[in-house]
């Protein structure tokens, strides 16, 4: 079965502790649900930079990636249905790039 990066963009961080714990419940309970199919759940990362043959940008880019989760399914469509699921995806705060990792 093949393994799948979801890459988050967007999201925000909670404003207070109780929004805290609300959303990190939430996130708990998607990776409950989903099981064996989470091979790494990833973490929020923080402010990227933007390599390229230019140099270095400070920008974050585009679309700067808030961060990351690793999971097993079947094919993308299944891993899509995952990643419609989780938390940040749900409640339109965010989005998901769901791609497959492929073995070298």
């Amino acid at each position: 079965m093949p393994d799948f990066m979801l890459a988050y963009h967007g999201g925000k961080m909670p404003e207070t502790p109780e929004e805290g714990a609300r959303v990190m419940a939430a996130w708990e309970t998607w990776y409950k649900d989903l099981g064996d199919s989470v091979v790494h759940p990833g973490n929020p990362v923080g402010k990227s930079k933007t390599v390229s043959a230019k140099g270095v940008e400070d920008n974050g880019g585009a679309n700067p990636l808030s961060g990351f989760t690793i999971l097993r399914a079947d094919d993308i469509e299944a891993a899509c249905k995952m990643a419609a699921a989780c938390p940040m995806v749900a409640d339109g705060s965010g989005t998901a790039e769901v791609a497959p990792i492929v073995e070298m």
